[in-house]
């Protein structure tokens, strides 16, 4: 591990408080240091106050803010001279600490002090630093853990058994560096937990950190524990859409709400999914207590979901007893899947947490095979991972949670993504939580938004195989199906049936009948294992109820589109799956309607291009965003009674009327 410090860079941060913004940065941008929240960071600055008084404060990180990115506003400033006092006191409770916390803290915006804004303040140094490197834990997570700390360091690190973080953890840390430490003091190694360096200067203490690191790096490399060896791993032939499908089903039942599924079948996943101890290594526990929020204590083995949440009951109800508290338990669904065939599957509420999740358990991967080829890999006491999973203030995170969005763990796919009413359906799902699937021919679908809630394929509607293509792509990454907005068509302009040829009205057929027969065929395995339902909503037509001269394709195609819709209702009620329609008229944001297009429509009615865009009953204009709207509550509680629906979106057409 080398140092990222650059004088160049560092110049552009100003002041003690830059200093720790700017190596607080630089342990973020180091994923074996830290990951997501992970890692504390603090600087003590003396202010003068607003009477004029001179205090020592101590900015330490705030709850909320990851170390990559943190800001001065990342850092919640308190009362050192409180902290020191609270240090000295026999006990104090999770709750009792954080209300001493945000009270001893000088401004009242700033966010919640770390739970470790104590440890902190006692260590009698101006610059702290704390990370879960990988190398460490790796080392502490063995049986001779300990001893092998004193073999890398020898006695330039005070080490500290495992406490977990809170008031208890401050005050032995504060003991034992009392009595332990001394001039040669560069750090703290807190066994299963991590490591502190610390300095009075923001580049000493950083670069302390580095060096203590790379200590940890090269024991590992010189015990041959370093380099993950494994076979190559057998990748499963054919599909694995529909067992994604069918396993999202049951994970989202025992969470008690849909869920997300992100596979990861790349090499290292797959290898440690078939490794030939998988089912006794994985189950010893998170490499550090401060993952167990985000992937539970255990990993699923396999796809039998029944037995885990039985497992996990049996384990809640056994330790529950001992809390100090009463817990309600978390729900009993897997964070983690290991499977032979699909690899590291993710479980999240969201894209984001998914992606957070497989960040997390690759590391915990590495550090598992590391530690087996140290001399065996083994976590804390389920005891200690208990405590940590229900501990009172994370479970009062979790409380504050507030109302999720409306399609929070759902899947969308959006058929002519790329522009106009198919756009404006991917933005309308997206805002209501669900992560969204676009189809389009347009290259731009795949750069449209750069989020992990959105995944953007070209594709052509009418090729079959790459319908599937794109279905294996949502199933992959988000899991399952849960919704369709059929949007993709064509319309061809205005021919006559005399001037209608067979291969225009193939071209139309295909397009906007067959393509939508082949994508609902392919789609019909996974709507029908959605966990609250399947539902499709076809972006019809007013051509549907009221054709035009002109227009016999595109109204022979669109109106077969809406039968088909009717069918598929009546044979797919039974499977949970509804099917509805909207049919809009005289929606001008799209492609096809070019100021000239407009000028000379609005001309051929004697209007004006105002007048002819509110050409309806209530004199109204319809936007692409009224129909999203419209197609999105389709999808939602809000119509869950409702099948085979046709619903015009017009503004009130006399013709169909």
């Amino acid at each position: 591990m080398k140092s990222l410090w650059s004088d160049q860079e560092a110049k552009k941060y100003k002041g003690d408080l830059g200093k720790r913004v700017y190596t607080s940065r630089l342990l973020g941008r180091d994923p074996s240091l830290v990951l997501h929240g992970g890692g504390n960071t603090s600087v003590k600055i003396r202010e003068k106050n607003l009477v004029g008084e001179m205090e020592d404060i101590l900015y330490v990180k705030g709850s909320g803010w990851d170390l990559i990115s943190i800001e001065k506003a990342g850092f919640a400033p308190v009362r050192i001279a409180h902290l020191l006092k609270l240090a000295k006191l026999p006990s104090l409770s999770d709750p009792q600490m954080v209300n001493e916390l945000k009270g001893q803290t000088t401004l009242a915006s700033a966010p919640s002090p770390s739970v470790e804004t104590i440890l902190h303040a006692t260590l009698p140094f101006k610059y702290v630093d704390h990370t879960h490197a990988d190398a460490v834990v790796t080392v502490t997570n063995t049986p001779g853990g300990e001893q092998r700390v004193r073999e890398i360091w020898g006695d330039s690190v005070v080490v500290i058994p495992y406490v977990m973080p809170g008031f208890d953890l401050a005050r032995l840390c504060a003991e034992k560096f009392e009595a332990e430490a001394h001039e040669g003091t560069v750090g703290m190694v807190l066994l299963n937990h991590g490591i502190f360096s610390f300095a009075d200067d923001a580049r000493e203490s950083y670069e302390r950190m580095i060096k203590l690191v790379d200590q940890a790096e090269r024991y590992l490399r010189k015990q041959g524990a370093w380099k993950v060896s494994a076979p190559a791993p057998k990748r499963a032939k054919g599909s694995r859409m529909v067992a994604q499908a069918e396993l999202r089903r049951a994970v989202s039942a025992a969470a008690g709400r849909p869920m997300l599924l992100s596979r990861d079948d790349s090499r290292p996943a797959l290898a440690f999914a078939q490794h030939p101890k998988v089912s006794t290594i994985a189950q010893r526990g998170p490499a550090t207590p401060d993952h167990i929020i985000r992937t539970k204590q255990l990993p699923m083995i396999g796809r039998d979901v029944k037995r885990y949440v039985t497992a996990y009951e049996k384990y809640f109800a056994k330790h529950a007893p001992d809390a100090r508290e009463p817990k309600t338990m978390l729900d009993p669904a897997p964070r983690v899947i290991l499977d032979p065939e699909l690899g590291l599957v993710s479980v999240g509420k969201s894209a984001g947490e998914c992606a957070i999740i497989n960040d997390i358990y690759h590391h915990t991967m590495e550090i598992i095979q590391r530690a087996e080829q140290l001399g065996g890999y083994r976590a804390l006491p389920a005891n200690d991972l208990f405590d940590m999973e229900y501990w009172d203030l994370e479970q009062a995170k979790l409380r504050k949670g507030g109302k999720a969005p409306a399609f929070q763990g759902e899947v969308a796919l959006v058929t002519g993504a790329a522009s106009g009413i198919g756009k404006a359906c991917v933005d309308s799902l997206l805002a209501r939580g669900a992560a969204v699937v676009g189809l389009d021919l347009d290259k731009k679908i795949e750069g449209l938004y750069e989020r992990g809630d959105y995944l953007g394929l070209v594709c052509d509607v009418t090729d079959t195989k790459g319908l599937q293509a794109a279905l294996e792509a949502t199933v992959a990454r988000f899991g399952g199906l849960d919704m369709v907005v059929l949007n993709a068509g064509m319309f061809p302009g205005g021919k006559r049936i005399e001037e209608l040829d067979d291969d225009l009205w193939r071209k139309v057929m295909a397009v906007n009948l067959d393509s939508n027969l082949a994508l609902l065929r392919e789609a019909h395995p996974l709507l029908s294992r959605a966990p609250n339902g399947g539902r499709v909503a076809i972006i019809g037509s007013k051509n549907v109820p009221a054709p035009g001269p002109g227009a016999a394709a595109y109204s022979a195609s669109k109106a077969a589109l809406n039968q088909l819709m009717r069918v598929a209702a009546l044979e797919w009620g039974a499977d949970n799956i509804r099917l509805n329609a909207l049919h809009p008229d005289a929606v001008f944001d799209t492609g096809i309607w070019t100021d000239e297009v407009l000028q000379a429509r609005a001309k051929h009615y004697g209007l004006t291009v105002e007048q002819y865009k509110t050409k309806n009953l209530l004199k109204t204009e319809i936007t692409s965003h009224h129909v999203a709207e419209l197609a999105a509550e389709l999808c939602g509680p809000l119509f869950s009674k409702t099948t085979a629906a046709q619903i015009p979106i017009d503004g009130g057409n006399e013709r169909v009327v």
